[in-house]
C-alpha cells in the first residue's frame, strides 16, 4: 500500500485505478438469490480484484456459502474468496472445508476467529478440538495448502474484546506471523482512525495491505445498530446527515452514496489504493461510488 504520509496530487490520483473488492453474503430465500446474482451482474463488470462470501456464526451457513462461491466460479470470471471462522467445528472439519474449497478452485480464504453463536457480546467459546484462534486458523491453512492466499480482519477501534489498541494489534502480528498477507478493515467512518491505526500498525512492523472497509449506509438506523455491536464510533455528524429521513428510501440513498464516495475520495487522496466494499448485497450505492472513483465497465474490460 502507498504510504499515506506522501503527497499526491489531485490528478495523478484522478489516473490511478484503486483496486477494488465486495463482499455478498449467501441468499437465504429465492428472492435473495435472485437479488445476489443481479447485484453480482452488475458489479462484475468493475473488474474487482476478488469478491468475498461471508460464513455465518458457528458455521450457520456453512453450505449456502459454498454453493454461493461454487456458483460464482462456475458462472463468472470474478475470483472468490471464501470466508472461514473456526467456532463451533473441530480441526478435521475445519480443514476438510478448506480441501473443499480448494478442489473447486477456490485459491484464497478470509481467516476469522468468527463471533459467538450466542452473537455480538456473549461469552466465546472454542471447540475443544478446534482451532483456538484466527492465527491459529491461519497457520492451519498455511500449513496444508501453501497455495492459498489467507486475508484478515483488522480494527482501526480495536475489536470489542480487546482490552486496548496494543493488544488488538498484537492479535494481527500473529495473524501475519501466521502467513496472512492482507488485512481487511471493520467499518470505520472517521478516516483519522484509520490512518493513526496504520502508522502504529507499521511501527509494529506489519507491512501487508491494510485495505479500508467501506459500508454505505443503505438504512442508517440498522447499520448504526450493527456496526457499534461491532465496537464502531458512529459520529453525530453522520447521524445529523440521516436525521428525518427514516421515510424517505431515496433521499437516504443519495446521502448515504454521498458520504461513501466523500470518505472513499478522501482517502485515495491520501495514498489509499485499495477498498472492499461490505456490498449487503446491493449493486446500487457500490456501483456509484466506483463510477465516482473512475471506475468505468468499459476502462475494466479495456484494461483486461
Amino acid at each position: 500500500m502507498i504510504d499515506p504520509s506522501a503527497p499526491v496530487h489531485d490528478d495523478i490520483a484522478a489516473q490511478r485505478r484503486p483496486a477494488i473488492s465486495f463482499e455478498f453474503f449467501p441468499p437465504k430465500t429465492e428472492e435473495m438469490e435472485r437479488n445476489l446474482w443481479n447485484t453480482v451482474t452488475r458489479l462484475a463488470p468493475l473488474d474487482p480484484s476478488f469478491v468475498s462470501v461471508t460464513y455465518g456464526a458457528g458455521g450457520s451457513t456453512r453450505e449456502r456459502t459454498h454453493s454461493t462461491i461454487a456458483r460464482i466460479l462456475s458462472e463468472t470470471e470474478l475470483r472468490p474468496a471464501a470466508h472461514l471462522t473456526c467456532v463451533g467445528a473441530a480441526r478435521g472439519e475445519i480443514d476438510e472445508i478448506v480441501s473443499r474449497y480448494r478442489d473447486i478452485g477456490v485459491r484464497h480464504i478470509v481467516a476469522l476467529r468468527g463471533d459467538p453463536p450466542g452473537g455480538i457480546g456473549t461469552v466465546y467459546s472454542t471447540h475443544p478440538e478446534g482451532y483456538r484462534s484466527s492465527a491459529d486458523l491461519v497457520a492451519g491453512i498455511k500449513r496444508r495448502h501453501g497455495d492459498i492466499e489467507v486475508s484478515v480482519s483488522a480494527y482501526p477501534e480495536k475489536h470489542p474484546e480487546s482490552p486496548d489498541i496494543d493488544a488488538d494489534i498484537d492479535v494481527l502480528k500473529a495473524k501475519v506471523d501466521a502467513g496472512a498477507t492482507r488485512a481487511i478493515t471493520q467499518v470505520f467512518f472517521d478516516n483519522d482512525l484509520y490512518f493513526r491505526y496504520l502508522d502504529r500498525v507499521r511501527a509494529r512492523g506489519i507491512n501487508i495491505p491494510i485495505v479500508p472497509g467501506i459500508m454505505p449506509m443503505h438504512n442508517f438506523r440498522q447499520a448504526r445498530n450493527f456496526v457499534t455491536r461491532a465496537g464502531t464510533t458512529v459520529p453525530s455528524w453522520l447521524a445529523e446527515k440521516f436525521e428525518g429521513l427514516d421515510d424517505d428510501a431515496e433521499t437516504r440513498k443519495l446521502v448515504a452514496a454521498t458520504v461513501a464516495a466523500g470518505q472513499v475520495q478522501k482517502l485515495a487522496k491520501r495514498g489509499v489504493d485499495a477498498f472492499h466494499f461490505y456490498t449487503m448485497n446491493r449493486a446500487d450505492l457500490v456501483f456509484t461510488i466506483c463510477h465516482l472513483l473512475g471506475i468505468r465497465p468499459d476502462a475494466a474490460r479495456k484494461a483486461a
